[in-house]
């Protein structure tokens, strides 16, 4: 079975330490994970495991945990904070990008928020500099509830064959106005920072906020939440490899 293009999906694998608190702009957490932090707030990100809920059940022990320790009611223009993974260019080979036969794409993920109403998910492409944006719902505040979003494919932008940043994926928690005062980008186009993540919630206006993730995959090909390729479990020893 050919590798996930997700690495540490499943959030196992902790190596630095298993709590960030009020953790910096560009801190890599669970490991692949990343921060993005501009903003006034403060955010602890731990490693947390599950017992019971929606995602415990579908197999998922551990989970990456934003939690809010000091509020930013309002976001300045240019502030925002998100989770990213990058993935490696050379690991992306079968996307296509660039030629008529790139392919869709699928990003599912559980997740659970304590700010229910939009999210925006942004995927950003370095070597052309073009981004595509997909919103979604958190329908019940601190739920586990699973996403499963459609990615169109890019026939324009190159991802270079090479060992440098290929995909970015962000989960915003908060962005501020100069991220949102223009359209959703929901297309592949050169990026436009007005375009990134409109709609967002602010999720960071209320120390009770948290937002959870796991279960992470991303699936070459167009599926719905009824035919996405169950999740691929690997051993921790491939997982800690990877």
């Amino acid at each position: 079975t050919a590798s996930p293009i997700i690495i540490n999906g499943d959030m196992a694998v902790s190596q630095r330490t298993t709590s960030f608190a009020a953790v910096g702009d560009g801190v890599y957490t669970l490991d692949r994970y990343e921060t993005h932090k501009n903003t006034d707030g403060a955010v602890t990100v731990t490693q947390e495991g599950l017992t019971s809920g929606n995602a415990y059940l579908d197999g998922f022990k551990t989970a990456l945990k934003c939690d809010v320790t000091t509020a930013d009611g309002t976001l300045a223009g240019t502030q925002r904070f998100f989770i990213q993974q990058i993935v490696e260019a050379q690991n992306l080979r079968s996307l296509k990008y660039g030629t008529a036969n790139a392919e869709k794409l699928t990003l599912a993920f559980w997740v659970k928020a304590t700010k229910t109403g939009t999210h925006i998910v942004r995927l950003y492409q370095y070597d052309d500099d073009r981004s595509v944006s997909l919103s979604y719902t958190v329908n019940t505040t601190n739920t586990w509830e699973k996403k499963v979003l459609s990615v169109p494919a890019d026939t324009s932008g190159v991802i270079d064959d090479n060992n440098g940043q290929g995909l970015q994926i962000a989960w915003a928690v908060g962005a501020g106005a100069s991220f949102q005062s223009g359209t959703l980008a929901t297309a592949w186009a050169g990026n436009t920072s007005a375009n990134d993540f409109v709609g967002q919630v602010n999720g960071l206006d209320n120390t009770n906020n948290n937002f959870h993730l796991t279960g992470i995959q991303l699936e070459v090909g167009e599926f719905s939440s009824t035919t996405i390729p169950a999740f691929q479990h690997e051993s921790f020893g491939d997982n800690l490899a990877r």
